[in-house]
């Protein structure tokens, strides 16, 4: 106060003389209504102190308000490039027209852990991705997750989703395909099935552009889309399409090439009898490789009494096995004849 009265000292107000019907800040308007308490006369000193003293607050005031918005700023930036996730009623999402989770994956040990980890956690702790379809019902498509959805589905629970607004054919394939192998790879008959399909619609004009846009192997690629094509007989061999293997796609397109109806009897008759062969030996039977699937052994009989047996073996070999006292030695000479009879001479 005293340096500001020093600086003002030297002001005088005696010219001063208030302009008519204007309002200087100090003296009202004539016509003006007397305010209840009587005004606060203002010297020259008061004026400078009072706007110095506004100026301050405003500076405060501005201070504090940058102090606000960098603490605003802060707390924003923790978020940078964080996704939104939301729960999602089930029954408002469907399937990818490209869904290329069989139905028996839904049936296996792993499936089944996942369900109860799933179940453990009340939910979903990794999300799914869905895109929006704008005013239809189901309000939204699956672009990856299918199993973390399927057991949500069976569990009666809602399943947390990332949302995506909009979102091309070629993006949601393209993103599925990668999620899938990023995580648990499909088998590759599913994959040669979502594959197959992709070029079905005409989402990838040639299998060359779809594992130039997919980054995958065009080798793998082809041979998978080879299992997806298999004939349904050759599919039903074995004991589940998860099994099949995409080395295997070769040798049973070239099997069928050359011998369909010899191929897809042998599927039909593994169907049937398959018990205790695992994947490998039924696609070697199916392409006519290892153990026929002829009878190993024939009964012989003597009207009602089996006297001896054929034994069929590995690579054309047969052996006849006479049981005890069937065969009198005296007659051993006559029996190897009749035998020789049933072959050729050379």
């Amino acid at each position: 106060m005293k340096k500001a009265a020093a600086k003002t000292a030297g002001i005088s107000m005696d010219g001063f003389h208030a302009r008519p019907k204007v309002f200087d800040g100090q003296t009202p308007p004539a016509d003006a209504k007397a305010p209840d308490v009587a005004p606060r006369k203002f010297t020259g000193v008061g004026s400078v102190m009072a706007a110095i003293t506004r100026e301050a607050e405003v500076s405060s005031e501005l201070l504090g308000a940058r102090a606000e918005l960098s603490e605003a700023k802060a707390q924003l930036a923790q978020f940078d490039g964080a996704v939104l996730v939301r729960p999602l009623d089930t029954a408002l999402i469907k399937r990818s027209r490209w869904a290329n989770r069989s139905e028996a994956e839904f049936q296996t040990a792993d499936f089944r852990q996942l369900k109860e980890e799933i179940s453990n956690a009340g939910g979903n702790v990794q999300a799914i991705k869905v895109r929006v379809f704008d005013g239809q019902t189901p309000s939204y498509e699956i672009v990856y997750g299918h199993r973390r959805y399927q057991a949500c589905l069976e569990l009666g629970l809602p399943v947390n989703a990332v949302v995506v607004e909009r979102m091309s054919d070629t993006e949601l394939f393209a993103e599925m395909d990668r999620e899938n192998r990023a995580r648990k790879n499909l088998s590759a008959w599913e994959q040669g099935r979502m594959y197959d399909d992709a070029l079905k619609s005409g989402l990838f004009s040639s299998v060359r552009k779809l594992s130039e846009s997919l980054g995958v192997n065009l080798s793998d690629a082809s041979r998978a889309i080879q299992l997806a094509k298999l004939p349904k007989e050759v599919i039903g061999a074995f004991a589940s399409p998860l099994d099949l293997q995409v080395r295997w796609a070769k040798p049973l397109a070239d099997a069928l090439q050359a011998d369909p109806d010899g191929v897809l009897a042998r599927a039909r008759t593994l169907a049937k009898a398959r018990e205790g062969l695992d994947a490998g030996e039924v696609c070697n039977r199916l392409i006519g490789k290892g153990a026929s699937t002829q009878p190993t052994s024939v009964a012989v009989h003597a009207g009602a009494k089996q006297v001896a047996l054929l034994k069929l073996g590995s690579k054309g070999r047969a052996a006849v096995e006479i049981f005890p006292g069937m065969l009198n030695p005296e007659r051993y000479d006559e029996f190897v004849k009749h035998l020789a009879s049933f072959f050729k001479a050379e």
